[in-house]
Order: structure tokens, then C-alpha cells, then sequence
């Protein structure tokens, strides 16, 4: 119910030893425009729709209907885009410095603890206003590197039935807020079973 950000440090610099390590630059590139456009919307309040509006457009002019059908060198344009328009609504050019980018985000996840989602969530579970909240700072774990890599939710109870199983939805080739944000169609944790079961025993153990 609260905000998080994905893919913090990534910068003009880190982007290029990323792709490097990874061998992947796609990869890359695509955790930059994505960081660019989270860390926009979740800590300098750009509008969504400034982003997705130039993301749509440059699937519409490539011809493709998703993210993963853009290019290396599309995602290079998106990247600067994405600068290009938190500059207009900021007054001031996009923070590389990735410890400029910790604070500002510590800062924005602390007050996401007021945002209205959070409140309702709140009320909903007995959790008291004034109980106040963490920050976690964890080392990113990638799910869009290509087809080999993947992110999803999972319970051990189904939460609709109770029953005790394995239930969820997972995204081959992306990251969490794809999950929950719509974007893609994500597919039950049986196809998981049924197409990747050696990921799958890695992942649970009845």
C-alpha cells in the first residue's frame, strides 16, 4: 500500500557497466527508464500519464504493442525523454548521484505512510495512524534481464478460499510493478509448475 522505488543508482554511468556485467545491455537501459520514470512519479510527484504518454508514443511509432518489443536504442530515446520531461516539471535536470537519489527516496517512502492507500489499508487491518513505519533498503534482484528471468506474487494460502496452496501469478521477462499495475497480462503459478518446474522447486518445498 506504500510507494517503493526499483532499479535506484542506475545513472549515465552505472547504466553502462550494467549492461556490461550483465552482457545484456537492453536489460540496462530498460532499469533506467524505468528507475527514471518510478523515481519521477513516486518521489518528485511527476504525473504519470508525462511518461506514459512518451512510452505509448514510441510503441506506436515502432509498430509494437509492449515494452519488451523495444529496442536498445529505443529505450536509449526513452531514457532521455524521460530526463527531457522530469527536467520540465522539476525546474532542474534529473539527480544522478545515487546518494542524492537514497535520500530523496527514503524521504518519499516515509511519506507515503499518509498517502490515501496506505490510510485505507490501515483502517481496514486495525493498524493505528500513529504506529509509523520503516524503510527498507534492499539489493535489487532483476526479473526483466530476458526469458530466463521473471517476477511475481505468491501466497502459501489461496487469500480468496483459505485453502492451503500454492497461488499467485508471475511475468516472464519483467519487474513487480507490471504485476500489479496491469500492464501485462500475468500468467497462474501452474503455468510455472508445468513449464519451468526446476525454478519452481527452487522456489517452494510443500
Amino acid at each position: 500500500m506504500m510507494d517503493t522505488i526499483l532499479n535506484l543508482g542506475v545513472t549515465d554511468a552505472t547504466v553502462e557497466a550494467l549492461g556490461a556485467e550483465s552482457d545484456n545491455p537492453r536489460f540496462a537501459w530498460d532499469s533506467y527508464r524505468r528507475f527514471i520514470q518510478m523515481y519521477g512519479e513516486v518521489v518528485e510527484g511527476v504525473p504519470a500519464y508525462a511518461y506514459e504518454d512518451i512510452l505509448s508514443g514510441k510503441k506506436a511509432s515502432r509498430g509494437v504493442t509492449q515494452d519488451t518489443d523495444l529496442t536498445v536504442d529505443d529505450l536509449k530515446e526513452l531514457v532521455e525523454d524521460f530526463k527531457d520531461v522530469s527536467r520540465e516539471h522539476l525546474g532542474q535536470d534529473f539527480p544522478l548521484d545515487p546518494r542524492e537519489q537514497l535520500e530523496r527516496a527514503i524521504g518519499a517512502v516515509f511519506q507515503s505512510w499518509q498517502n490515501p492507500r496506505a490510510g485505507v489499508y490501515r483502517r481496514a487491518h486495525g493498524i493505528p495512524d500513529d504506529l509509523g513505519t520503516a524503510v527498507n533498503i534492499m539489493q535489487m534482484v532483476f526479473g526483466n534481464r530476458g526469458d530466463t528471468s521473471a517476477t511475481g506474487v505468491c501466497f502459501t494460502r489461496n487469500p480468496s478460499t483459505g485453502a492451503k496452496e500454492l497461488y499467485g501469478e508471475f511475468l516472464i521477462n519483467a519487474q513487480g510493478e507490471d504485476v500489479v499495475a496491469g500492464i501485462r497480462t500475468p500468467r497462474p503459478l501452474g503455468e510455472m509448475e508445468k513449464n519451468y518446474r526446476r525454478h519452481m522447486r527452487r522456489c517452494w518445498k510443500p
